[in-house]
């Protein structure tokens, strides 16, 4: 046995927020419980008021997995159902040093835990996380996953599109030394979506490194519909502008191009209507534009896939523009009197 082999690795809690994730939770699950990871595993659910068979799976995974050696699935209600709160509750009921954030539709890939463990020893930082690979199961989901996967779809952010090693704003999900969260009150429950990047923008204000790799890849089903699509990125683009307004200097160019792009069209549209045809101009160049930039992304899909990739790149950008220029003061307002919620430990151990 090698000198490694010898070291104890530390015991991690993996939580999961969950709300309607009937279709994928099992699957998720049982991608925790066959990491290869040799420390202790616990897997805290946190139960949003689900419709659908939810519950159920959740109870049977904490029953079957009640003797399981790499692991047992807990479960502790979240009867507000926002993700934020769901987060707090699991760590608040998980007793680990290092916490491992996993969506209901996540499948980790085997070493996840392992190399997100190892990095966040080799680099000292707060929180590592990797690549959101979007990963569809019919025509619409794999066009979805192909522009949530591509530059013209998400711009440069590495947790989407993939890059090298190194501190990032951001990561998807995150495996976290429990200290940090502690130390940040865990996440601002008042940000129903954005609540990642606004933790993380505090981490780093604290002082704290985020650390994205490319060896962390964690499978994402993308939303199974257009209208779906539509309100995710309306709420993404929505709490990204009220992360703007609470942080002040934690907006960039990529977060302003979707917004720009809906007021370019928009009064395309209005000029073309109502003055001269050329304003179809910045309409007709967009639509050219996602048409010809789907073409790289839809390789190897089939032909009704790679046909609705162009759908599926303005329903993002237009959901996201549109909700970013109409999110509402009230929300900045609320956040900022809330301040953050206490997270604290629970039994902690190593």
């Amino acid at each position: 046995m090698n000198a490694k082999s010898d070291v104890q690795l530390p015991a991690v809690s993996v939580i999961m927020p969950v709300l309607d994730e009937e279709r994928h939770l099992r699957g998720a699950v049982q991608a925790i419980l066959a990491q290869e990871y040799a420390g202790e595993l616990e897997i805290v659910i946190a139960l949003g008021p689900s419709k659908d068979r939810t519950d159920e799976i959740a109870a049977e995974l904490v029953r079957d997995t009640a003797s399981h050696a790499n692991g047992r699935v807990h479960t502790v209600p979240n009867p507000t159902g926002r993700t934020p709160a769901a987060l707090n509750a699991a760590i608040k009921a998980s007793r680990h040093p290092i916490v491992v954030r996993v969506d209901g539709h996540g499948m980790l890939s085997p070493d996840y835990i392992a190399a997100a463990v190892r990095l966040l020893e080799e680099t000292g930082a707060q929180n590592v996380g990797g690549i959101m690979h979007a990963e569809g199961e019919n025509d619409w989901e794999h066009a979805v996953a192909a522009a949530m996967t591509s530059k013209i779809g998400v711009g440069n952010a590495a947790f989407h599109t993939g890059g090298e090693a190194g501190p990032a704003d951001t990561v998807y999900l995150g495996v976290f030394r429990r200290a940090a969260l502690e130390q940040q009150g865990g996440y601002n429950e008042e940000f129903i979506r954005a609540q990642d990047w606004e933790l993380n923008f505090r981490i780093r204000e604290a002082g704290g490194l985020i650390w994205f790799s490319p060896e962390l890849r964690v499978s994402y089903r993308p939303r199974p519909s257009v209208k779906a699509l539509a309100k995710q990125y309306k709420d993404y683009g929505r709490w990204r502008h009220v992360v703007a307004r609470y942080h002040s200097g934690s907006i960039n160019l990529r977060y302003l191009a979707p917004p720009v792009a809906v007021c370019a069209i928009a009064a395309g549209i209005v000029v073309g209507a109502a003055l001269t045809p050329l304003g179809f101009v910045i309409p007709g160049g967009y639509l050219a534009a996602i048409a010809l930039g789907s073409l790289p992304a839809g390789r190897g899909l089939s032909l009704k896939a790679r046909l609705q990739i162009p759908v599926a790149l303005a329903t993002m950008h237009m959901s996201w523009g549109y909700g970013f220029l109409t999110s509402p003061r009230s929300l900045a307002r609320r956040v900022i009197a809330s301040r953050r919620p206490a997270v604290r430990r629970v039994d902690a151990a190593s």
